[in-house]
């Protein structure tokens, strides 16, 4: 089971679980900056960002449960993505025999770094998985270069627990205990 909240709100932001066609330009933005996508295999071609728009936006993609458009509270401007849904099973980086855990991911627009965005949207989101769902571990993988993202998990109380191969770099795994988000 994954976070089923569609809405998530902060001081600031707003988790929602809808794409909207005014998020094309910041989706595309995010998909096509080569500084945001440098640990995410590399920025796409516009054109195809903007056939993963179309399809995501027809199929509705973020409104599965666990999948987020992080947008400004006041403005709805698009400002990232967050995930926070159960990692295949079948890959590596587990901490459970059985895999599957909880596993959270964020990116935002280069725009939005620096401002305390990423931090306030994962705590959001996990205190709204907390709120709902039994205590468990919940996963966070990074690429080990990519040094903001590993700070921002220590920030959240993500604890790293092992690396390992996987998309041609080494990751990461940090872990953190759900209930420490528990208010």
């Amino acid at each position: 089971m994954s976070l089923s909240a569609a809405i998530v709100l902060s001081e600031r932001l707003l988790l929602r679980g809808a794409l909207q066609e005014a998020d094309r330009e910041g989706f595309i933005e995010l998909s096509t900056d080569p500084e945001v996508q440098e640990y995410l295999g590399g920025a796409r071609p516009r054109s195809e960002a903007e056939q993963r728009f179309d399809a995501a936006l027809a199929a509705d993609a973020t409104s599965s449960h666990g999948n987020y458009v992080i947008a400004d509270k006041t403005t709805n401007r698009f400002l990232g993505t967050l995930m926070l849904a159960r990692r295949s099973a079948g890959g590596p980086g587990h901490v459970t025999g059985d895999g599957g855990e909880l596993e959270l991911g964020y990116v935002l627009r280069r725009s939005a770094w620096g401002t305390g965005f990423a931090f306030e949207a994962a705590t959001a989101a996990l205190r709204a998985a907390a709120g709902e769902l039994p205590d468990q571990p919940v996963l966070l993988v990074t690429q080990t270069a990519n040094t903001r993202s590993l700070n921002l998990a220590a920030r959240l109380g993500f604890r790293p627990t092992s690396t390992f191969e996987e998309f041609g770099a080494e990751q990461t795994l940090c872990t953190v205990d759900l209930s420490m988000f528990r208010i």
